[in-house]
């Protein structure tokens, strides 16, 4: 037997043999933390090339939802602060894919709107997303990955305090 074989051979009866034990304390935080980051990157890229950045495609894709927001409403829905969604918002002006106005009912609130360019990026957003899941779920089965969501799901609604909510509809899906 080849010297490879047998050390392959000796993991994996060591394998079997030892009981699973879960990962550190730590290890999960530190993975999510660091998928999330590597997914917000390779995204971001693809969206550079439309001229957005980071954080930009949240916005448009709210607007394109429902049109005419406030921006507390856009902070509150990102998880941002107030002044940070006014800066990306003065940004996001100043480079075309919005505009701000005054509401038609209460001239006290100012809305934002999508342009035609930040429009035309809605297409621009789905196709940097849909090249960066394809890359990052390669390797993986349908199964896995629908799996993963699950999981993920449930993690996210145990850390928001949920009860029912993901997980849930999700559980759903397999029947």
């Amino acid at each position: 037997m080849a010297k490879k074989d047998k050390a392959d051979k000796d993991r994996g009866e060591k394998k079997k043999g030892k009981k699973k034990e879960p990962p550190a304390f730590g290890v999960l935080s530190a993975t999510v933390t660091q998928v999330a980051r590597s997914l917000r990157t390779r995204l971001s890229h693809g969206l550079s090339e439309s001229g957005l950045y980071p954080g930009q495609d949240g916005v448009v894709q709210l607007l394109a939802q429902e049109d005419g927001q406030t921006p507390g409403a856009l902070a509150h829905q990102l998880g941002v602060k107030a002044p940070t969604m006014t800066r990306t918002i003065g940004r996001m002006e100043a480079q075309g894919f919005v505009q701000r106005r005054t509401d038609d009912r209460d001239g006290r609130l100012t809305k934002v709107y999508l342009t035609d360019e930040g429009r035309g990026s809605v297409t621009r957003i789905a196709e940097a997303m849909v090249a960066c899941e394809s890359q990052a779920v390669k390797g993986l089965s349908a199964k896995e990955l629908k799996t993963l969501v699950k999981l993920l799901a449930v993690i996210d609604d145990n850390l928001s305090g949920q009860t029912s909510g993901h997980a849930t509809e999700l559980a759903d899906d397999d029947d």
